[in-house]
């Protein structure tokens, strides 16, 4: 995988990700998954529609994940 896609939950960022950091990670898979670092003009659509799905499937993910213990190192 995209060794740039960083994680993006507690406690390896100890605060709530970004909807920039977030953007950014689909953006990343994106390109990964698409082989195309900017798409040419034609597919420039559906590769902006894949990336602001895959961000919103992530917010959602990270929205419902339950991380035992983090708050407990947190405090």
């Amino acid at each position: 995988m995209c060794r740039s896609i960083k994680t993006l939950r507690p406690p390896v960022i100890p605060e709530e990700a970004t909807e920039e950091e977030i953007r950014a990670a689909a953006l990343q898979y994106v390109r990964k998954v698409s082989g195309f670092r900017a798409p040419a003009a034609h597919n420039r659509e559906v590769f902006d529609q894949a990336v602001e799905a895959i961000a919103a499937a992530t917010a959602e993910l990270l929205d419902g994940l339950e991380v035992r213990g983090a708050a407990a190192q947190r405090a």
